[in-house]
């Protein structure tokens, strides 16, 4: 917080620094109670008829009263994490669209709608990446209409906790009554250490690469309504292997592209969890991938999937930002 040399803490924000991030202390309590003071950093997203609104590195936004404020100042953007490689917001956002391809894709000024017969979020979403080249309720008109053309629910993907991120976009989407409906993590990480992980070259051993998914992996995926469709789309990409173990016991995807490796898809039988089979099938698609010049590693996880989460921890990959997908009139 922003405090005076007299020790007094001083509000140093004014609606002119919406769209930075910010630092702010509010002060919570009735008359005759001790007051409680709570803090919150993020994205100075709004701060109309008295309201202030900060939307935090998770994609959550927080409400302030401008009357209950006691401190607050502009503070540079949160520091990257030298843990792993190096990249940008953009950048990573081009890598991980390229890995997961739509069927079908029409250009809206610099964003992308993206539809492939509603097989998965990603790929059934709006990826806005700079001007729709229209007012905003214009080209959410002409996204509404657009997957309603394709009998689909108008999604877009927009992300938060990094330079560069739409902190500013995921508010104007709550304010029209868009509704996230999921967040994930976007990791990343050095790729050579995941190749080095699995202890036990045995089980190694018997992961198969292939170039496209069968039937076991499909159905380990388990996420395959369609298969015929979600093979067409999950063989697109620069460079895609999938890994196989025992017969699908455990799966996984990868896509090279460049000197990033992105890992997808990695499912294990509930009934053999815990043995180390993820880690193997990550490993053994990491050598690959070092064969083919790939140094860094991504991937994707949702905020609910502890065990995933903890997986990856191990592995070595940290957070670079999160992204969320925000559905239209969700309820």
């Amino acid at each position: 917080m922003e405090i005076t040399a007299g020790g007094l803490l001083e509000i140093r924000i004014t609606p002119a620094d919406v769209g930075k991030r910010v630092s702010v202390r509010r002060v919570e309590g009735e008359a005759g109670v001790p007051p409680v003071f709570s803090d919150a950093v993020g994205v100075l997203t709004s701060w109309n008829q008295g309201v202030l609104t900060i939307t935090r590195k998770d994609g959550v936004s927080v409400h302030i009263s401008e009357s209950s404020l006691v401190a607050g100042k502009v503070v540079p953007p949160a520091p990257a994490r030298r843990r792993g490689p190096a990249a940008s917001f953009e950048e990573l956002a081009r890598v991980t669209a390229r890995a997961w391809r739509p069927l079908e894709s029409e250009a809206l000024g610099e964003w992308t709608l993206r539809a492939a017969g509603g097989f998965t979020r990603r790929a059934n979403s709006v990826l806005p990446l700079g001007d729709p080249g229209t007012p905003l309720d214009g080209a959410l008109a002409r996204v509404s209409a657009w997957y309603a053309e394709r009998g689909l629910p108008a999604y877009v993907q927009a992300a938060t906790g990094a330079a560069g991120t739409q902190e500013l976009l995921c508010a104007e989407l709550e304010r029209r009554g868009w509704v996230n409906e999921v967040s994930a993590e976007v990791r990343i990480g050095a790729l050579a250490p995941v190749g080095e992980a699995d202890a036990d070259e045995s089980v190694s051993a018997a992961v198969t690469l292939t170039r496209t998914p069968d039937e076991d992996w499909l159905d380990r995926y388990g996420k395959v309504r369609d298969p015929e469709l979600a093979r067409r789309m999950l063989v697109e990409g620069p460079s895609v292997w999938f890994a196989s173990l025992g017969g699908g016991r455990a799966v996984g995807r990868m896509v090279v592209d460049g000197r990033w490796a992105g890992f997808g898809a990695v499912t294990v039988d509930p009934g053999y969890r815990r043995r180390g089979l993820a880690t193997a099938v990550m490993a053994v698609l990491a050598r690959r991938a070092l064969e083919e010049g790939a140094s860094a590693a991504w991937l994707q996880v949702e905020t609910d999937n502890p065990g995933a989460r903890a997986l990856y921890d191990g592995l070595g990959f940290a957070t670079h930002h999160a992204y969320h997908h925000f559905r239209e009139g969700a309820r």
